[in-house]
């Protein structure tokens, strides 16, 4: 068979050419809405490719979990307040994330910020504590959070019905059982609180703070040495927290194993060596075993950090006090009040002070606003009794006061009634 064709029709048909063009141009048309309907949405994201392309754009900010797990990194290593840093990015932009919000919780309490914790950060916005419980009733995380800022502004009484609310959720909840032994000890129910602490620790052996705070209701019993055990233990389970080491130290010091102490310090200073704490508190090891030539170096070295930690320059000036050094010791009590110290030492021995310079006025005005700070000690007496002996010897001894009353001395506590059937 043959075929005919055509000769006089061109061998691509011009019908096909204008279907294809048409084809063509409705595509190169769509594509171009398209590129510019992403432009005009995708306009942010296109700028920071173009500056990244050039080396101008500005750093990406990191996925909360990047934040948060930075954070952790940084709690291992010891640094809490960079890690409470990263997971307050991290609530930032998680604000609901329960797991953020307990980790920034404990954070701020270790950093003694508890009130952020439990205060609402404005009126009609629940606290961070309150906010954890809120996210989750039944989760005891948020309970253990408000329990423990409680105990730590000095409020047990209020932490324990939250505690116990905790635990009605978590019967088994370690932090929980730690924050209530603490709560329990303050108020003098020692059994209760030894009870919490034992199992705290027995529920999660690895609990730094378990062992801490089963330590705190053992020292307030006097089981000094185990106490010992159990913060050698938390020190163990994380050697870069500071926190147990003061604790630990404070311990030695009271058990008259001085030499252990002043190392447990000189281990702080080496995870931090410009921590001033640990420098003060060599300084009154050192002074609590007689070189006070070394006891005030290391008051020195906490002053070059802190030019205005009131506690050192009244270690400075109880240093020079006991050397006769008068002026010196008015000049550091006087730069320990200005810095808003009221510790006892700072007024009745700057008060004392300038009795044996002759200053008989500033002796009586400072010795009688002294007397009611040291009433409101629980172990005040001894420096009662050193206060009044100083306001008389100015009644002796300064002319303008002869004959001056004395201040009258407070009733003794009565006995309370032994109770029926003791």
């Amino acid at each position: 068979m043959q075929i005919k064709r055509d000769y006089s029709q061109p061998f691509f048909s011009s019908r096909r050419r204008r279907r294809s063009s048409g084809r063509s141009i409705f595509l190169l048309l769509a594509a171009i809405i398209t590129f510019l309907i992403f432009s005009v949405t995708q306009f942010d994201r296109l700028q920071l490719v173009a500056l990244d392309v050039v080396g101008m754009a500005p750093t990406a900010t990191p996925f909360a979990s990047t934040l948060a797990t930075e954070g952790s990194t940084l709690f291992q290593q010891g640094k809490i307040a960079e890690a409470a840093d990263f997971f307050a990015q991290a609530v930032a932009q998680q604000p609901d994330n329960l797991d953020y919000l307990y980790e920034y919780g404990k954070l701020l309490i270790d950093l003694d910020r508890a009130e952020q914790v439990i205060d609402p950060p404005s009126e009609g916005e629940p606290s961070l504590a309150d906010r954890a419980i809120a996210l989750n009733p039944r989760d005891p995380r948020g309970y253990a959070l408000k329990t423990k800022a409680l105990v730590w502004i000095g409020d047990p009484a209020g932490a324990i019905p939250v505690g116990v609310a905790g635990l009605e959720q978590a019967p088994n909840f370690p932090p929980l059982k730690a924050a209530l032994a603490r709560a329990y000890t303050m108020i003098g129910r020692y059994q209760q609180g030894l009870d919490y602490g034992f199992d705290a620790v027995d529920a999660d052996p690895m609990d730094a703070d378990a062992h801490r705070s089963y330590a705190f209701t053992l020292i307030w019993v006097g089981e000094r040495e185990l106490a010992i055990e159990q913060l050698e233990e938390a020190i163990s389970i994380n050697p870069n927290l500071t926190a147990p080491y003061f604790e630990l130290a404070l311990q030695y010091l009271a058990s008259d194993q001085d030499n252990f102490a002043i190392a447990t310090y000189e281990r702080v200073l080496a995870l931090e060596p410009r921590n001033k704490r640990a420098f003060l508190r060599l300084c009154e090891a050192y002074a609590k075993v007689g070189q006070n030539d070394r006891a005030q170096g290391y008051c020195e070295d906490a002053l070059d950090v802190d030019p205005n930690y009131a506690e050192a320059w009244r270690q400075v000036g109880i240093a020079r006090y006991t050397r006769r050094n008068y002026e010196g010791a008015l000049e550091a009590f006087q730069k320990c009040v200005d810095n808003g110290s009221d510790e006892i030492q700072c007024w009745y021995l700057r008060g004392l002070a300038n009795y044996y310079l002759g200053n008989c006025e500033q002796a009586w005005n400072i010795l009688q606003e002294s007397l009611p700070l040291a009433e409101a000690l629980p172990d005040g007496d001894s420096i009662i009794a050193t206060i009044r002996e100083g306001l008389r010897l100015t009644t002796v001894s300064c002319p303008t006061y002869a004959g001056r009353a004395l201040p009258t001395e407070q009733p003794p506590t009565p006995i309370p009634p032994t109770p029926i059937g003791g």
